[in-house]
């Protein structure tokens, strides 16, 4: 069985993507009333924030996994969610402390923000609102397996099929990623890209996206609790 071709796999991606974020915009219209003047003035509202993330995420994962068996192909082995040895998830692990501690290195030597204000205001407006729990949900859980589906499942499996291919796509999809984060600074889209490089090279050489949502999940939650830590003593 072939996957999808490399324009086919383009073109379903943006139209999921497109099709999930358009549904999550319809939530939020419908959770403030139609009231948009609200959603504007706190873009980055911890509710907001958090009931996107949590609309969007499933939808695309199952439109993913219905366009993976169009294919023919079981949507689990697609989409790569299948356990990583153990070899793997610990070679992961060891490179995710360094990734981590390298980063913060970087922003501390160069002065920049350890938490991007986007965070301190997501934080705090969703807690305000008894929001925190879902935000958690959304920022740990959902995005991270939202995201490596579409971009190290769905993209990857379209896109590398041999070590050639990999030396261009994990590039690309490194990028894509990385650009859709526009709520970052170029600093800090220069860290996600990074990152984007770095699950990159764990599905190609693991063959899992499990794996990489794990990695993916540990740093979404290793910056949730640098946010929390600003906000309750730093702030």
């Amino acid at each position: 069985m072939k996957p999808w071709g490399y324009l086919a796999t383009l073109l379903w991606a943006v139209l999921v993507f497109v099709i999930a974020q358009a549904a999550a915009f319809a939530a939020l219209y419908w959770w403030y009333g139609g009231d948009l003047k609200a959603v504007a003035a706190q873009p980055y509202g911890g509710v907001a924030v958090a009931l996107v993330t949590l609309a969007a995420n499933p939808i695309e994962i199952a439109l993913l996994a219905g366009v993976a068996a169009l294919a023919r192909w079981d949507p689990v082995e697609y989409l790569g969610l299948v356990v990583p040895l153990s070899r793997d998830l610990n070679l992961a692990l060891i490179w995710l402390v360094a990734l981590i501690a390298g980063s913060d290195a970087v922003i501390y030597l160069t002065n920049q923000a350890i938490v991007p204000p986007f965070e301190i205001e997501a934080f705090q407006s969703a807690r305000a609102a008894g929001w925190l729990p879902a935000l958690a949900i959304g920022t740990v859980v959902a995005a991270p397996i939202g995201e490596e589906i579409l971009f190290r499942g769905f993209l990857f499996r379209g896109w590398v099929r041999s070590a050639r291919d990999a030396k261009v796509a994990i590039p690309v999809i490194s990028i894509i990623f990385a650009s859709l984060h526009v709520q970052y600074d170029i600093f800090g889209m220069l860290q996600i890209l990074a990152v984007g490089l770095f699950l990159g090279w764990i599905r190609w050489r693991s063959g899992s996206t499990l794996l990489t949502i794990l990695c993916h999940s540990v740093l979404n939650l290793e910056s949730s609790v640098e946010t929390a830590i600003k906000v309750a003593w730093f702030s």
